[in-house]
């Protein structure tokens, strides 16, 4: 086991979904098993004196759940990264969660390798939704989001170049660099390069928070 081994922390209120978790995380040479927690609460008090830089978190639990658990962790200096697990039956919360603070989600029923590599991804602090994720998530959530408000246009938009706003428009709808830089014919290095303008412009935390302000403020709508 590597001393720099990613430490991750299990949330859910199913004793034999976190031991699934832990056999498999622990398999993995690069990451191990840092504690768990059957709710929210219970977990926000370990995670006071167990380091961690990953936290699976479940969205439905007794005490506390996932949502308000993920927006009071989040909200601590230098908390871990939090990657929802949730099924598609629970959209509303899907959403929230990310609100809340979430870095992504996953669906419970993902493949192994699919949920050991998201968790690699958030540790680096890199994109965690993949884009195909990103088109389903969309599919399912953005339809049940509030209309736009009738109010003065978000200030932040103003402060985006119009490359800057098509590449937003573009990352909204799930599309991956490589697509971008071919419907926008812009080199991979400068669609980078854009995302990280808009990422600091907005205050984003990562590609997810990029699609979900282009929906707030009514710049695509499903």
């Amino acid at each position: 086991m590597s001393e720099a081994a990613l430490r991750v922390f299990l949330v859910d209120d199913q004793e034999l979904v976190r031991s699934g978790f832990r056999m498999l995380i622990d398999a993995e040479p690069d990451m191990r098993v840092v504690g768990e927690a059957g709710d929210g609460r219970t977990a926000l008090t370990a995670l006071l004196s167990t380091p961690a830089d990953v936290v699976l978190m479940d969205i439905r639990m007794p005490t506390l759940d996932g949502v308000e658990a993920t927006k009071l962790l989040t909200a601590r200096p230098g908390s871990p990264k939090v990657l929802v697990l949730t099924t598609f039956d629970l959209d509303e919360y899907v959403f929230a969660g990310l609100k809340a603070g979430a870095s992504g989600f996953m669906l419970k029923d993902a493949r192994p390798d699919d949920l050991l590599q998201a968790i690699r991804t958030v540790a680096a602090g890199d994109s965690v939704v993949a884009p195909s994720a990103t088109r389903r998530l969309l599919e399912h959530v953005v339809p049940g989001l509030p209309d736009a408000p009738d109010t003065e246009p978000d200030a932040r938009l103003a402060t985006l170049t119009d490359r800057e706003l098509e590449v937003l428009v573009e990352v909204a709808k799930g599309a991956t660099n490589a697509e971008i830089a071919a419907s926008l014919y812009m080199a991979g290095g400068t669609v980078k390069t854009h995302i990280g303008h808009l990422l600091t412009k907005l205050e984003a935390r990562d590609r997810v928070s990029l699609v979900l302000f282009a929906y707030e403020t009514g710049l695509v709508r499903p």
